[in-house]
């Protein structure tokens, strides 16, 4: 499978504007985030996808690949799909990579990758939830899938519901995933669902993967102990920076 690693990387941000630019010592968060996409062994390339000339320069000036995309799109992954449309080469799988991740692990994006065998229309990666925390917090998606590890559903809310037991006990009694924020996309497949309309589930939790799945479309799931941290906010990227031990 030829793999094509994309990183979304817009310049507006209601919570934190030019998030992608934000210095993380010494290096921007975007430049970050493409280092480490870099050394995921199973991508074929790897290119950022923004929809302004400022992060497109400053791409450029440190080496990197990158492709104007409109600011009209609403997702990330419509960013992936022109991206996609704009290659040379053929490519049979897009891997989405946040750009608001500068610490993602290049063996989570490599397990992902491990799932893309051609018959795979989507996939994403769950890791345990272990605090309550968490569980508990909407900004964190929560997953649920079959035995065939497809995704049945996403939400905000913790899933499944634990009748008769009490909150605090639920981690206790049951083994609940929160979502990790990478996602494969087959070409043929991103092409499809970006031209579908928006649905009920994903207006309702504000989840563009509900959209995949009440169309009928599959997403393989794979479980990872890599997890990243996510910068939605400038206290989220304080947070970061402690705890990765940088000033």
């Amino acid at each position: 499978m030829k793999i094509l690693g994309i990183i979304p990387a817009r310049w507006a941000s209601s919570r934190f504007p030019q998030k992608v630019m934000a210095d993380i010592g010494g290096k921007s968060m975007v430049q970050r985030v493409y280092e480490q996409a870099l050394q995921a062994s199973r991508l074929d390339a790897v290119i950022v996808a923004t929809d302004h000339e400022k992060i497109a320069e400053h791409i450029i000036s440190f080496g990197g690949k990158v492709s104007m995309t409109s600011p009209s799109h609403p997702s990330g992954t419509d960013r992936c799909r022109e991206t996609l449309d704009q290659q040379t080469e053929a490519y049979d799988y897009v891997v989405n990579i946040q750009g608001d991740e500068p610490f993602v692990q290049p063996q989570a994006i490599n397990e992902l990758a491990d799932l893309l065998d051609g018959q795979t229309q989507l996939g994403t990666l769950v890791s345990e939830i272990h605090d309550a925390s968490v569980l508990n917090n909407p900004n964190m998606m929560k997953v649920i899938f079959n035995t065939r590890r497809e995704a049945i559903y996403f939400s905000r809310t913790a899933i499944p519901y634990l009748r008769d037991v009490p909150a605090e006990q639920w981690l206790q009694r049951h083994t609940f995933y929160k979502h990790v924020h990478l996602y494969a996309y087959r070409a043929d497949i991103l092409q499809e669902i970006t031209e579908l309309p928006v649905s009920s589930l994903e207006k309702a939790e504000s989840l563009e993967q509900l959209r995949w799945i009440e169309n009928g479309y599959r997403i393989k799931v794979g479980v990872t102990q890599h997890e990243s941290l996510s910068v939605d906010t400038p206290a989220d990227l304080e947070r970061a920076k402690q705890h990765m031990g940088i000033k």
